[in-house]
Order: structure tokens, then C-alpha cells, then sequence
């Protein structure tokens, strides 16, 4: 009875490890994607104005395809992430 509770309680730690891990890239990602996207497209657009980008300033290139091509990247890291962070708690798929 002492071994099962043991196991529970390190499955229950390991567990909390995995989603904690998990909760901070997804958290780093969406912090990512608001600075590019909100702060880079609209906010910060008037300091980007002077640098050109494919014909057009860098806040506009920002809010037209620049977002789009980071939330792009931020998905491809994010499943190459969880696929390691899988591996490391041997939760990986087959």
C-alpha cells in the first residue's frame, strides 16, 4: 500500500511538472504573438515608420504579414517544444 502511494505521489509531482512546463510556453508564445501583432502592428507602428520593408514601412509590413508569419513560426516551436517536453516526461505519442 506504502509503494502505491509513493508511485501516485510522484506521478501526482510529475504531472504538476509536465503542465507547469507546458503552461509557460504556451504562456512565452502568446506573450510573443501580442508584442508582434498588437505592439508591433499598432502600438509601436509610429516608431517603424521610417524603416523600409518590401515597398512599405515596417509597422504596416508588421501588421499585414509580419504577425502572421511569427504566429506561424510560434506554432511550429510550440510543437517541437511539447514534443520534446513528451519526451522528457514520457508522454510522447507513437
Amino acid at each position: 500500500m506504502a509503494e502505491q502511494t509513493t508511485h501516485s505521489a510522484q506521478t501526482a509531482e510529475s504531472d504538476k511538472g509536465y503542465w507547469a512546463a507546458n503552461v509557460r510556453i504556451i504562456l512565452v508564445s502568446l506573450v510573443i504573438w501580442a508584442v508582434v501583432s498588437f505592439g508591433f502592428g499598432i502600438l509601436l507602428r509610429p516608431m517603424l515608420s521610417g524603416i523600409k520593408v518590401g515597398g512599405s514601412d515596417l509597422g504596416f509590413w508588421f501588421a499585414q504579414q509580419g504577425s502572421i508569419l511569427v504566429f506561424l513560426g510560434l506554432i511550429f516551436f510550440y510543437a517541437f517544444r511539447m514534443n520534446k517536453l513528451d519526451r522528457e516526461y514520457g508522454v510522447e505519442e507513437e
